[in-house]
């Protein structure tokens, strides 16, 4: 028994150790959406300049699907060691939990939150022949049309369904809806004239706008952005709205606080370099940065935030997989 209990004792010391040496191998980051897209290639931008810093190559594991569902819950059952990240976005850790009945995972339960990386903006676009070119325009000309404007999106749930979904909640208007497959088809009859607006990222839409295809009638944000400061911020007829996205860092729940740590200072740094911070601004994100709590405050809110919103509009639990 005494040579249990020194071997025990021996042992301790060594534990704090594990995180010293951390990263002794590669890391794998999922991505829970397709390569190529505007999510991987923010995750890409990071991941190298990261794989740098820690001396340790970072391993892009793209699994898409499901609304990133599939890649999600692919990290929450992986082993909490420090060699696993998840790249994370509203929808998957904000929303999925109320709009689908069956998620595999509970982000809550299963993940500890590292760092937010950016905020994007949401631009809320409209048709060149909607009368309405301001905020204030538009709620008074939907107002005394109830039910009669529509607006695309590129899907249930997706994130330019919900900011103009969270616009008309926050106004009182009634809209219809009308999912598209795919935000592609869903611009194309914005800018024809066959929907009446849709909202999505301001890097995919602004370039419409500055070609006079739609009108660019809010970033529904709280202040003007760069890169699209002749539009209008949502918060200056709205004060506090913000229908912004963001991206983020997350690694299943157990994972050494004091891996946790190292990966948030690291991360922190490079988002600060000018190359990073631009990269991002191309894309039409903001770098952000900040501390685990932050975050993780940031994704309590925007879980409340959006269970609301989704329970109001009937659509809480309305997707089974």
């Amino acid at each position: 028994m005494l040579r249990i209990l020194l071997l025990l004792a021996a042992a301790v010391p060594a534990l704090p150790a594990l995180a010293q040496d951390y990263p002794a191998r590669p890391i794998r980051f999922v991505v829970p959406f397709p390569p190529g897209g505007g999510t991987d290639t923010v995750a890409r931008l990071i991941a190298q300049p990261l794989a740098d810093r820690l001396g340790q190559q970072i391993v892009i594991d793209n699994r898409g699907g499901a609304n990133a569902i599939i890649g999600t819950d692919i990290g929450a059952k992986a082993a909490a060691d420090g060699y696993t990240l998840v790249f994370c976005l509203p929808a998957s850790v904000s929303v999925n939990q109320t709009l689908y009945r069956n998620l595999p995972y509970d982000p809550a339960r299963d993940f500890t939150p590292v760092i937010q990386l950016n905020t994007i903006a949401i631009m809320l676009i409209g048709a060149n022949t909607l009368p309405a070119k301001s905020v204030a325009e538009l709620i008074a000309y939907a107002k005394a049309r109830p039910g009669q404007l529509n607006f695309a999106s590129s899907g249930n749930g997706s994130a330019g369904h919900l900011a103009v979904e969270l616009f008309a909640q926050t106004t009182g208007l009634r809209m219809v809806h009308v999912p598209y497959k795919g935000g592609g088809p869903a611009l194309t009859d914005t800018i024809s004239g066959q929907m009446h607006m849709m909202a999505g990222p301001m890097i995919s839409a602004l370039p419409h706008v500055k070609a006079g295809r739609v009108r660019g009638l809010a970033v529904m944000a709280p202040k003007r952005v760069h890169g699209a400061s002749d539009i209008e911020a949502m918060g200056e007829t709205l004060p506090g709205f913000d229908a912004s996205i963001w991206h983020g860092v997350i690694v299943p729940r157990g994972t050494s606080a004091a891996i946790v740590k190292r990966l948030n200072s690291e991360i922190n740094a490079l988002l600060r370099e000018k190359e990073i911070s631009g990269r991002m601004a191309a894309r039409g994100a903001q770098t952000v940065g900040g501390t685990p709590e932050q975050f993780a405050a940031l994704i309590k809110s925007d879980t409340a935030k959006y269970a609301k919103l989704l329970k109001a509009v009937g659509m809480a639990g309305s997707v089974k997989r």
